[in-house]
C-alpha cells in the first residue's frame, strides 16, 4: 500500500511516500522551486515521491494531510471575534486566502492528484507526535511536541507504544513557546519562521540579564512546564507584528531593523530568551516522564530544532535516550500524517528499528541525479576518480584549507545538511569560519558552523556519548581540546574580538561558549561521507570536518547538479565534487558554459 503524506499552504510544504509502513521518499517543495520555505501546494515534491521508484508514476491508495483545516479556521475566526474590533487589517489579509484555498484543501488534493480515494486529516500535533515516535528506534517512549501553533494546540505530551500514538496533555493557543521565541526573533530583526536559528546562534555572545524580567513580566511558568503568556506585550493574535510598544518599552527600545548593527543589548536579549526556552523545555520533558514513566523521549515540532535545548534535556533530563525528528517543523508533518494513516487508520503493526538505527533512513529521502550526464551536456571539465582516489584527493585539498562543495546520492529531508548536499572545510583553520560566512554563504559573521565527526571518535573531541546523526544536539568541546586564555561569552571584550578567538584545536566549529552542534557519522548511515572523514583523519589526525548546507543566504539547499554548479560558480568555493567527479574552479571558470 502506498500512502502519500502532505504538508502545505502554511510554510515548508512537503510530501512523503510511505510504502507498506516504510518511508521511501520525502522532500520539501522549496528544493524544487528554489523558494526558501515555499508554502505553496507541493506539486513538484509530490511528483518526485510518486515517481521515486524509477518506473511509472504510482497512484496512492490513501492521502494524509497533516492537520485539520476547518479546526484551524475555527481558531482563526474565534480569535478575531474575541479581539474585535482590533485585528481588522490582519483579518482582511488572512481571510481571502483561507476562503479561496486553504479551507478547501480536500478539493485541492483531489483535483491536483485526480484522486478519488480516502483522504485522512489527523490533527497537527498528532502528526508531529507520529513523525517523532514511529520512525524512532524505541518500542515505547514519551513524546513531546512543541511549536508555534497547529489548530489550537501549541504543545503536547504523549505516549508512543507499538503502533499507537496517544496524546495525554496539551497547551493551547495563544500560550506558546514557539510564538514566544518567534516574538523575540522578530524583535531582534530576524525573519519569523526562518531566523529563529540565527537568534540561537547569537545567544552565546550575550548574558541572560533579562531572564528574570521575562519570567516576571512575559511568562508565568509553572513547575510542570506549563505557562501562560502575558498577552499585553504581544501582537500576534490580531496584528501584523509579533510584539507591541509595551514590549518595546520593557526591553528598552524598538525592534532592531533587519541588517543593522547587532549590539551587546541584542545579544543579551537573545541569551535571555534562549535560557528561558531551555528551562521550559527541560521542565516539560520532566513532566512527560512523570506522565508516561517512559525511559525514552521523542521530540518534534519547530521548537525541537532548538538543539541547545535538546542537549540540556539529554544531559539534565530524566530520560536514558532521546530521538528527534530531523524534519521537526511543518515539513515533517507530512511524514507523521502518512505513518498515522498506515498504523492508526489501516491498523497495521509497527516494528522498531534495530539498535543504533531508526526508520528515517538517515533522512536521505530526496532525489538523486546522474552527475555525469549533466557535466557532459554542459561541457564542464571534470576529473573522474575511483572511490579511494576521490577520498584521498579531497582530504588533501581540505587539508590545504580548500572549500569543497560535496554533492552525493539522495538529498536530505529536513533543514540540515548531513553529508550529501554539503559545503566542507577544515575545522582546524583559524580563518575558516569567517571565510565560509562572508565569502561562501554571504551571511552574518557571528553564525557558527557544525562539525561532522566520525561516530567512533566523537567522545574524543566532544562531551557526547549519544549518536547525533541529524545534527540536533549541542555538546561541549572536550576540555583537552580547548585553548587556554580565551575570552568568555558576555565579557567586556568586543564582539568581533570574541568572534575571532582561537578557542580550540577545531576553532571553525567551536562556538564562543565552547559548544558545537554535533553530527556523528557512522559507516552504515552514510558510508561515503564516513570514508571521506576517515581519509581526512588519516592525513591529519583530526576526525572532524566543517559541514554546512550547500546553499547561500536566502536560498534553500541545492537539489540538482545544476543547482550545485550554479552555487559553486557564484561563490568562493574552490572545488566541486559531484559523485565521483571532481570539478576545479580554475578550469571551470576558463570554460564556463553559457547559461550555467
Amino acid at each position: 500500500m502506498n500512502i502519500l503524506g502532505l504538508s502545505a499552504l502554511y510554510h515548508d510544504s512537503a510530501a512523503c511516500l510511505v510504502r507498506d509502513g516504510e518511508i521511501v521518499a520525502a522532500a520539501q517543495e522549496e528544493r524544487f522551486t528554489r523558494k526558501k520555505h515555499d508554502a505553496s501546494f507541493p506539486h513538484r515534491a509530490i511528483e518526485y515521491c510518486l515517481t521515486s521508484g524509477g518506473g511509472e508514476r504510482i497512484q496512492p491508495e490513501v492521502v494524509a494531510f497533516y492537520e485539520k483545516p476547518f479546526l484551524k479556521a475555527d481558531r482563526l475566526f474565534s480569535t478575531y471575534l474575541a479581539c474585535a474590533p482590533r485585528g481588522w487589517r490582519s483579518f482582511l489579509k488572512a481571510m481571502p486566502i483561507w476562503m479561496k484555498r486553504k479551507i478547501w484543501i480536500k478539493q485541492v488534493i483531489q483535483e491536483a492528484l485526480q484522486f478519488e480515494g480516502p483522504i485522512v486529516f489527523p490533527e497537527h500535533h498528532e502528526s508531529h507526535a507520529a513523525s517523532a515516535f514511529f520512525p524512532s528506534p524505541f518500542e515505547e517512549a514519551a513524546i513531546l511536541t512543541l511549536d508555534g501553533v497547529g489548530e489550537w494546540t501549541t504543545t503536547s505530551i504523549g505516549r508512543g507504544s507499538g503502533n499507537s500514538v496517544q496524546l495525554l496533555a496539551e497547551m493551547r493557543f495563544p500560550h506558546s513557546l514557539g510564538l514566544l521565541y518567534s516574538a523575540f526573533t522578530y524583535y531582534l530583526g530576524f525573519r519569523v519562521n526562518s531566523g529563529e536559528y540565527k537568534m540561537m546562534g547569537l545567544a552565546p555572545y550575550g548574558e541572560p540579564r533579562f531572564r528574570d524580567l521575562i519570567l516576571s513580566e512575559l511568562i508565568d511558568l509553572k513547575e510542570d512546564g506549563s505557562f501562560r503568556l502575558n498577552l499585553r506585550y504581544f501582537n500576534f493574535m490580531v496584528g501584523l507584528t509579533m510584539t507591541n510598544r509595551r514590549f518595546d518599552r520593557l526591553f528598552g527600545g524598538p525592534p532592531r531593523k533587519p541588517e543593522t548593527e547587532l549590539t551587546q543589548h541584542h545579544m543579551d536579549v537573545a541569551r535571555s530568551v534562549q535560557v528561558v526556552t531551555e528551562e521550559v523545555m527541560l521542565r516539560m520533558a520532566r513532566q512527560a516522564q512523570k506522565l508516561t514513566g517512559a525511559r525514552n523521549l521523542c521530540l518534534a515540532g519547530g521548537v525541537a530544532l532548538n538543539c541547545v535545548g535538546n542537549g540540556r534535556i539529554l544531559r539534565e533530563g530524566p530520560f536514558e535516550r532521546i530521538w528527534i525528528q530531523p524534519a521537526a517543523g511543518d515539513a515533517g508533518g507530512a511524514v507523521g500524517a502518512a505513518l498515522l494513516a498506515w498504523h492508526h487508520h489501516q491498523g497495521q503493526p509497527r516494528t522498531a528499528a534495530a539498535a543504533g538505527g531508526d526508520g528515517q533512513r538517515g533522512s536521505f529521502l530526496g532525489p538523486e541525479y546522474d552527475a555525469r550526464a549533466f557535466l557532459q551536456q554542459a561541457k564542464i571539465p571534470f576529473e573522474e576518480l575511483c572511490d579511494d582516489e576521490l577520498y584521498s584527493r579531497v582530504a588533501a585539498l581540505l587539508e590545504q584549507e580548500k572549500v569543497i562543495g560535496w554533492f552525493q546520492g539522495r538529498m536530505e529531508f529536513g533543514p540540515r545538511a548531513l553529508g550529501n548536499r554539503s559545503i566542507l572545510g577544515d575545522p582546524r583553520s583559524a580563518t575558516m569560519q569567517e571565510t565560509l560566512n562572508l565569502k561562501i554563504k554571504f551571511r552574518e559573521s557571528f553564525r557558527p558552523f557544525a562539525p561532522a565527526v566520525l561516530l567512533e571518535r566523537v567522545s574524543e573531541f566532544f562531551e557526547l556519548e549519544e549518536r547525533s546523526p541529524y545534527m540536533l544536539l549541542v555538546a561541549a568541546v572536550q576540555q583537552n581540546k580547548r585553548r587556554a586564555g580565551d575570552v568568555e561569552a558576555g565579557s567586556s571584550t568586543g564582539f568581533l574580538e570574541r568572534l575571532k578567538r582561537n578557542r580550540s584545536v577545531i576553532p571553525a566549529v567551536t562556538h564562543v561558549d565552547y559548544s558545537a552542534r554535533v553530527q556523528t557519522v557512522g559507516p552504515e548511515e552514510n558510508p561515503r561521507f564516513h570514508a571521506l572523514l576517515s581519509a581526512f583523519a588519516e592525513r591529519t589526525g583530526c576526525p572532524v570536518l566543517v559541514n554546512t548546507s550547500f546553499n547561500v543566504r536566502g536560498e534553500p539547499p541545492v537539489c540538482t547538479p545544476e543547482d550545485a554548479y550554479r552555487c559553486f560558480m557564484a561563490t568562493g568555493m574552490d572545488y566541486l565534487v559531484l559523485g565521483n567527479f571532481l570539478v576545479d574552479k580554475t578550469y571551470a571558470t576558463e570554460r564556463r558554459p553559457a547559461g550555467v
